[in-house]
């Protein structure tokens, strides 16, 4: 029996399309949300300091300075630039968001994410944990495919030809094994055939 090498979803001719998909949810979701943000930034500054996790100061430079960085790393995500390195910081963004909420729910904080503008306390039956965490957890994902197959349709590293630890280029065919070549056997890992 001869062993083939296994092709992982990036090799295929689909995951540059749903890498696309990919960056235009991540990014748009960060760009609405830090623009939602930077409109209002006193209660970008209070939905931090809700969490109760950091001094007040820290928490308003914080709650100040966040929705740039959302902004400006959503739009490299969206026109695919730099596609691992912004998906790396978003998804990064996105651990530390899930932890804040996961700890807000366990300390039995009743606040709203602020993810989207506002923020703060809220009632307890107004609180929507498992659908942040869901959302949040759903775009990690989609940010984690992007730092491993950052090789997206209609991106800029593409059209400038971003260095080859992108991958293979999109247009190339995976090499399939020569027909007139022998297969590679099995082994048992130490020479000898399994």
């Amino acid at each position: 029996m001869a062993l083939r090498p296994s092709r992982s979803p990036g090799d295929s001719r689909w995951a540059p399309w749903v890498g696309l998909v990919a960056r235009l949810a991540v990014g748009t979701t960060f760009l609405v949300a830090g623009v939602l943000k930077i409109a209002d930034p006193d209660a970008a500054a209070r939905a931090v300091q809700a969490y109760r996790l950091m001094p007040a100061g820290l928490g308003e430079l914080l709650g100040y300075g966040l929705p740039f960085l959302e902004v400006g790393v959503a739009l490299l995500l969206l026109v695919g630039f730099a596609t691992r390195a912004a998906a790396t910081v978003l998804g990064l963004l996105l651990v530390a968001f899930i932890g804040g909420i996961a700890s807000a729910w366990a300390r039995g904080l009743s606040i709203d994410c602020g993810c989207f503008g506002g923020g703060g306390a809220v009632g307890q039956d107004q609180t929507q944990y498992v659908q942040e965490l869901l959302r949040d957890g759903a775009l990690l994902v989609g940010a984690a495919w992007l730092v491993v197959w950052p090789r997206t349709r209609l991106s800029l590293d593409a059209v400038l030809g971003m260095p080859a630890a992108y991958g293979p280029d999109l247009d190339d065919e995976p090499e399939e094994p020569d027909a007139d070549e022998p297969a590679v056997p099995a082994t048992d890992g130490e020479g000898g055939r399994g």
